[in-house]
């Protein structure tokens, strides 16, 4: 860790090596087409995505004070997750500041610190280890290159730590040293504080915005105003797969506190002197729409079966298909999930003012440059004339990946010279949502003699995730062959099986699917981890055993033992049924972190109670051990309200529920009592662990369930009224 390096070095080394290997994949005559479509599958499983922003100017990122203090200019969004913190960590460790220094902000757009990716993906923190503490290191240095200059010695001589720079003599604070600086002299990347004597990293720290969320501060997108502020509303359709033909808006232009009625090719929006008089002049419009067809979610789950789309194989080792074409001895099982809304606290919206040659948006948004790069697109505007000014998210899974919400603003906002605000309603926010989509898995395996898997197939249907999102270009969708969110945890993570194979089947689906977090890991986990206990069953074999005996000693591998084993010890774990309750496992390898959950249920009638959770995870280098626990507690509560509960439908064009109730979720009397988290650390560097954790809940209760009832529930959500 104490080695010399450049700036930016991780991220170039990283994209030079990925663009040679995939150069020598698509390059050579020997491969044939789906070989290296499989090599690109497996390569983008595994991938773990670098930092894609400046890292060029430590100024950019750190802002000194004259009262101490040292700002940390972001370029991942907070939305709960605790990035904020971590990052402060990073960062205090290296500027050899006092973490009661640290404040964090979003960086602004027009600030030129932009990360090109975005936030998700389990990779803020992952991401930014080496290229932030690389960017503090050097502002250390430039730090202690002016203290030197004011103590009249040599850089040397100066000790930084808590804050204070020294020479042993004279002691600056960081805001006394601040207050002397004309220009900051930017400096060669040093050498890298030795982390095992790390003062932060590693250790529980609170949490940054802790005291501003208690006290309420209005910092999230809906409390964002700018003076003399408009309010507008957006028509949109109430029926799935329509377009709008024509519309009457003559009433609407004449209802009171009406500004301006404003119609564009794509969308229809109200600006007003109040959010409600927008919304009732919005409601006068007398509009004509158009659907191609009729929807119920029939069709949907008739399309979504396996065999039908798209297919392309993702994963294959061996020759599972001439074991498995013979039916002696074939265990099949097939496993559903419907599709989900994200359904965060906070409905997406926007405030924009665009001015003659700028324009300056406030918002809850998780790709700030997309939404940059799109609104200037819109206004005609270079990317550089517009402003984005992230604000802390209401909540965001996936959800604040997709923003024409901004556009919309943003054009209302120019059509009558002031700012708007503009928000979608909770109806609309579940009607027009960027769903996760429905699934059909298909398992298929063949067990040999001693009792070990010979063969195993995993189909996997869904609808898109990443393809059509601006977050993923469709070129990568295209070289791979498939849509690589919607097969997320769909691999076959039992690498000691000698034959296996996974296909992906893609399904266009006639509303709109999307990033939803872990993306199909929830799915997917449920059916191959459900499966896995089928066949074990069949067996006679313990689960966990079961499952131990399928993985070799790779690296991978190892890992997915230890936390194997480390999830069953901690639960005390037993097959056995004690006063009602019984323990369901499950395991997940996501991002290369693998996970382990074990879940105790039991059954009251028809009514499903998890009372605790053991989950084992190995995210590698663990930050902030709080943070990653409460990773890991609100993953798997997220994760256990969909498995038992979330459902959209679909019924005569229109999306159904809209509102919280009807869409059940899980309540505070259905979350566990216990959440017990054991964290190993067998890598040195931090993992993803926004999403990892969500991936083995559901299968976990579905195998408890068994136990109880003898009952397999192949179908989420598994609680059904």
């Amino acid at each position: 860790m104490g080695e010399k390096k450049k700036k930016g070095w991780s991220r170039r080394k990283f994209l030079v090596r990925s663009s040679v290997g995939l150069g020598v994949v698509i390059g050579t005559g020997y491969f044939t087409r789906s070989i290296w479509r499989r090599y690109l599958a497996g390569f983008a499983n595994t991938l773990e995505s670098p930092y894609q922003g400046t890292s060029s100017s430590p100024t950019v990122w750190f802002e000194l004070t004259v009262n101490n203090k040292v700002i940390l200019h972001s370029t991942k969004v907070e939305m709960g997750q605790g990035t904020h913190t971590g990052l402060a960590q990073i960062a205090a460790e290296e500027l050899g500041a006092n973490m009661d220094q640290m404040i964090v902000k979003h960086a602004e757009s027009m600030s030129g610190n932009v990360d090109i990716f975005a936030t998700g993906g389990s990779t803020s923190i992952s991401s930014l280890w080496v290229p932030l503490r690389e960017i503090a290191a050097t502002m250390r240095e430039m730090i202690r290159n002016e203290a030197a200059k004011i103590m009249e010695t040599t850089p040397d001589k100066i000790q930084l730590a808590n804050g204070i720079v020294t020479d042993g003599n004279d002691s600056y604070t960081f805001g006394d040293i601040v207050q002397r600086v004309a220009e900051w002299e930017e400096v060669d990347t040093p050498d890298l504080k030795p982390i095992e004597k790390a003062k932060y990293v590693g250790k529980p720290v609170p949490r940054v915005d802790l005291k501003a969320k208690v006290n309420g501060e209005p910092f999230f997108g809906m409390d964002a105003e700018m003076p003399d502020m408009l309010y507008g509303s957006v028509l949109r359709p109430h029926m799935v797969d329509s377009k709008l033909i024509s519309a009457d808006v003559s009433k609407a232009e004449s209802m009171p506190g009406v500004v301006k009625v404003i119609q564009e090719e794509d969308f229809i929006g109200v600006v007003a002197n109040s959010f409600v008089e927008a919304e009732k002049a919005k409601l006068t419009i007398k509009a004509n729409w158009e659907t191609n067809q009729d929807w119920n979610y029939s069709d949907v789950a008739s399309m979504i079966e396996v065999g039908k789309g798209d297919a392309q194989t993702i994963q294959k080792s061996g020759s599972p298909s001439g074991i498995l074409d013979n039916e002696e001895g074939l265990i099949t099982a097939e496993y559903k999930s419907p599709m989900g809304a994200h359904a965060q606290i906070e409905p997406n919206g926007a405030v924009a003012f665009v001015e003659e040659d700028q324009a300056t948006v406030m918002m809850s948004t998780q790709v700030v440059e997309i939404t940059r790069k799109e609104i200037a697109k819109r206004l005609g505007f270079k990317k550089d004339q517009v402003n984005i000014k992230p604000t802390y998210l209401g909540g965001a899974f996936g959800r604040r990946l997709h923003t024409p919400n901004s556009i919309e603003a943003a054009v209302m906002s120019k059509a009558v010279g002031k700012p708007v605000k503009s928000f979608l309603t909770r109806q609309e926010e579940f009607q027009h949502d960027t769903f996760r989509p429905p699934t059909h898995n298909v398992l298929k395996a063949k067990l040999n003699g001693q009792g070990l898997i010979e063969a195993l197939e995993h189909h996997i249907s869904s609808g898109d995730v990443s393809y059509g999102s601006p977050l993923l270009p469709a070129f990568v969708n295209n070289l791979i062959g498939s849509d690589v969110g919607a097969w997320r945890g769909g691999m076959i993570q039992y690498s000691g099986i000698p034959n296996y194979k996974a296909v992906s089947w893609r399904v266009k689906l006639p509303f709109a699917t999307s990033w939803w977090r872990s993306l199909g890991l929830l799915a997917n986990t449920f059916a191959i981890e459900s499966f896995m206990d089928e066949l074990a069953e069949k067996t006679g074999k313990d689960p966990v055993d079961f499952r131990l005996a399928q993985i070799d000693d790779s690296k991978a591998g190892t890992r997915l033992k230890e936390v194997i084993k480390a999830c069953r010890d901690k639960a005390g774990w037993s097959t056995e049924v004690k006063d009602g309750v019984a323990m369901g496992f499950a395991c997940s390898t996501d991002v290369n972190v693998p996970c382990a959950h074990i879940a105790e249920v039991s059954m009251d009638g028809d009514q499903i109670k998890v009372h605790k959770v053991t989950c084992a995870m190995d995210p590698g280098m663990v930050i902030n051990p709080d943070q990653v626990r409460a990773q890991c507690e609100g993953s798997i509560i997220m994760g256990l309200s969909a498995s038992l509960f979330e459902e959209m439908s679909l019924k005569d064009n229109q999306l159904t529920p809209t509102i919280y109730g009807p869409y059940r979720m899980a309540l505070m009397r259905h979350a566990p009592k216990e959440i017990d988290v054991v964290l190993l650390e067998n890598d040195d560097k931090p993992g993803g662990v926004g999403e990892p954790p969500l991936g083995p809940i559901g299968a976990a209760i579905a195998n408890a369930i068994y136990k109880l009832t003898g009952e397999r529930r192949r179908e989420m959500p598994l609680a059904k009224a």
